[in-house]
């Protein structure tokens, strides 16, 4: 027999596609901005098409759109009426324990079990909040290069805009040796953001094979099964 348990909020699931389809939108673009590949497969110069300047707009809205959702689920890591992620970080007894026996259920092909998987583990919530973690690098180093190209100072919306990215986001360039630094980690940290995203979909179809409680329906529906004895 099995009992129908709520994951996530329609809330929670929006967040998850957003997410989804702009890190998808933000790695194409990026790939172009950064080795413009297709450009020879346009008949006519692709400056006359808008091809990059259309990149860099995607890129940029993407980007926005992750780190207005990363500003939201960072509210709700504390504040959340459903559940508190924060709760399952504490490093306290309870939550090394739970993390290390979800991590060894892993690692042994689900031959042990002892934990609840009903609800948010740690182990989760640890590896989701890497990758928050991982898109405040990026928005930094991102806006860090942005800015280098508003040289005079200005921007279609005022000075108040180049200078306040100036100031959030210099120390980055002083702390990775400049624009070249920052641009390898940038696309160093789109490597790490696309093995996790790998790592995540692997251990979403493994929880449902293994586990069999359907887990990967959870970011459709919100709910998942687990087995009452």
């Amino acid at each position: 027999m099995y009992q129908k348990v709520k994951r996530m909020t329609k809330t929670m699931r929006i967040f998850h596609w957003i997410n989804a389809f702009s890190i998808l939108a933000a790695v194409i673009t990026g790939f172009y901005i950064g080795h413009p590949y297709y450009q020879t497969l346009i008949s006519e110069p692709a400056a006359y098409k808008y091809v990059m300047a259309y990149n860099r707009l995607i890129h940029f809205f993407a980007a926005l759109l992750l780190d207005v959702v990363s500003i939201a689920i960072f509210y709700l890591y504390f504040a959340s009426r459903f559940e508190k992620p924060i709760k399952k970080l504490i490093p306290n007894r309870q939550n090394i324990k739970e993390f290390w026996e979800v991590f060894l259920n892993l690692i042994t092909l689900n031959r042990r079990k002892n934990f609840d998987s009903s609800h948010l583990d740690s182990f989760n919530a640890v590896y989701f909040t890497i990758l928050h973690l991982l898109l405040v690098w990026m928005l930094l180093t991102g806006f860090y290069m942005y800015v280098q190209g508003l040289e005079s100072g200005l921007s279609a919306i005022g000075s108040w805009w180049p200078a306040l990215l100036h100031l959030a986001t210099d120390w980055v360039g002083w702390l990775l040796g400049g624009h070249a630094g920052v641009r390898w980690w940038h696309h160093f940290t789109m490597w790490i953001i696309l093995a996790w995203v790998a790592f995540h979909i692997y251990y979403q179809v493994w929880r449902t094979i293994f586990w069999k409680e359907g887990d990967i329906a959870i970011v459709f529906g919100g709910y998942k099964f687990k087995k009452v004895k």
